[in-house]
């Protein structure tokens, strides 16, 4: 059976959250978050990367996670599990269910292209 569709398929998934009305997929088609790639960019003045190290976090990612924080009342714990735990959290972000990011369509008519 390896290969063959499952039960709970990640589309029939992503399909139900969306009949379900998730609030963050309206939130994600209603404001535009790569605007504010520009200001997240300038104010983070990251150092050259020559010396190595790990490569930062996507700026606007990071960003979104501060307003799932904000609208959900979530400590830097709790967001972290939420993140794991929520289909719709991690849609949202952009992730996939390994935790990387997706450049698949997210939500209807939107593509990540961080």
């Amino acid at each position: 059976m390896v290969g063959q569709p499952g039960f709970f398929d990640l589309s029939d998934r992503y399909a139900a959250l969306s009949a379900a009305g998730d609030p963050l997929e309206r939130l994600a088609g209603v404001v535009d978050f790569e605007v504010f790639r520009g200001p997240l960019l300038v104010a983070l003045r990251r150092s050259n990367r020559g010396k190595g190290g790990r490569p930062p976090f996507d700026p606007v990612t990071m960003f979104k996670i501060l307003v799932l924080q904000a609208l959900y009342s979530l400590s830097d714990e709790a967001t972290e599990f939420q993140i794991k735990d929520r289909l719709s959290f991690q849609r949202f972000l952009g992730l996939g269910l390994d935790g990387k990011v997706c450049r698949c369509p997210l939500i209807p008519g939107q593509f990540l292209t961080g």
